[in-house]
């Protein structure tokens, strides 16, 4: 037989292969951390310390890249790719601890980003209810209750009918628990619409489309509920009647009364990238380093929220899909999904329908179905513990397949 290139894809996967072929439990121990190449990158250090790393990291049997005319030293400042295995790396941050040229903070940096790369499980807490996220994904069901989501759900229609001089929720109320039934982990409720060309809607418009739903549904499911506003008044209402969790676009951006509110609910926050505002972030949105420009703002985000006393194990993170981004943005996303673990974070992923999915298919927002699926299972092979949907049924079968393969037991 053919030598065999294994397509392991974490530690783990290394050390079961290792265990069925009886290798001693002590040289396991030793061999795991040895098993696999990674590949970190700093950005902006000075060309001395890029060289301190450079030479460390080769006495540690790994390698370091570093522009050229920063050896010579023409150029005194220069990004550093890293290649080493998990071993290696956390020798070097022991080695980068005694040295200067800010180097010691450094080291901190990048032993917090490999502890959270390497973190499986998350335990969310929310009020009545919590997560467990990371052992499989979890499934968040879209609630739109607005007359212009780009999705055309068609649940503002229901809710504003009436029956004997008032509104019928019924429907709506109907929806949501078929909804559970069929796998949602997560309900959530927004009354705003978030589409590119968005306007604004008030406070109060907001509040009447969502609380009467909320009022009701609290008494009928046991699911967690989470609100889709930016609004800290609509929020409050919402977390009155029980709601767990405040799903915010604008990561706090809006008003400092939302992080507080939050804090003092205990509530759940899952906080998400957004270049601009509904109405513009499609305005050619352009970047230059898309990945890291989207880390580097969700970590301000989630300091932000740690600043207000709201508990980094209560925070869920989006990267964003579809706000203010390309296609391509969207695609590359998805492709570097795993790139946001160094945030220790959860990651929830919004795909469901939307244009970049229309965009690589040509197909209508009815026509998206199964470029959803793939996306989600992609998402899912690459990261994400949370998929925000519409169409629940369907994704639970492509979530547990999913899962089957990609999640170890």
């Amino acid at each position: 037989m053919i030598p065999q290139i294994l397509s392991l894809e974490n530690t783990q996967q290394i050390t079961e292969l290792m265990r069925e072929m009886n290798v001693d439990k002590e040289g396991i121990n030793i061999m795991r951390p040895k098993a696999k190449m990674y590949v970190i990158k700093i950005k902006t250090l000075s060309n001395i310390g890029a060289s301190i790393i450079k030479q460390q990291m080769l006495s540690l049997g790994g390698e370091a890249a570093i522009c050229r005319d920063a050896l010579t030293g023409k150029k005194k400042i220069t990004d550093c790719l890293i290649f080493g295995t998990i071993l290696q790396l956390y020798r070097l941050t022991e080695k980068l601890k005694i040295q200067e040229f800010r180097l010691p903070k450094l080291a901190e940096e990048l032993k917090f980003v490999l502890d959270n790369y390497q973190r499986k499980v998350f335990l969310v807490k929310l009020p009545r209810f919590n997560l467990k996220l990371g052992e499989r994904t979890h499934i968040m069901g879209i609630i739109n209750l607005t007359p212009d989501s780009f999705s055309g759900d068609g649940l503002y229609k229901d809710q504003r009918q009436k029956t004997r001089g008032k509104r019928s929720l019924d429907t709506v109320v109907n929806y949501i628990e078929k909804m559970t039934e069929h796998g949602a982990d997560i309900i959530d409720i927004g009354g705003e619409s978030s589409r590119p060309g968005a306007k604004p809607v008030s406070v109060k418009e907001e509040i009447e489309r969502t609380i009467p739903v909320i009022k009701r549904l609290v008494k009928r499911i046991n699911t967690p509920i989470s609100i889709d506003t930016s609004k800290a008044e609509v929020a409050e209402r919402a977390l009155d009647l029980g709601v767990s969790m405040v799903n915010d676009i604008t990561a706090l951006r809006r008003n400092e009364k939302m992080a507080k509110l939050i804090s003092s609910y205990k509530a759940g926050l899952i906080l998400m990238h957004m270049r601009g505002v509904p109405l513009t972030m499609q305005r050619s949105p352009e970047y230059s380093d898309l990945i890291s420009e989207i880390i580097d703002y969700l970590d301000r985000a989630i300091k932000l929220a740690l600043s207000f006393g709201i508990e980094r194990e209560k925070i869920i993170i989006d990267p964003g899909i579809g706000f203010g981004k390309t296609t391509e943005h969207n695609l590359q996303i998805l492709r570097r999904l795993k790139e946001f673990k160094v945030l220790g974070r959860p990651v929830l992923v919004g795909v469901s329908r939307k244009s970049f999915i229309g965009n690589v298919l040509n197909r209508s927002v009815e026509e998206r179905l199964f470029g959803t699926l793939a996306s989600i299972a992609i998402s899912i092979a690459n990261g994400a513990d949370i998929v925000r949907v519409h169409d629940v049924k369907e994704v639970s079968d492509t979530v547990k397949i999913s899962d089957a393969i990609l999640k170890e037991r």
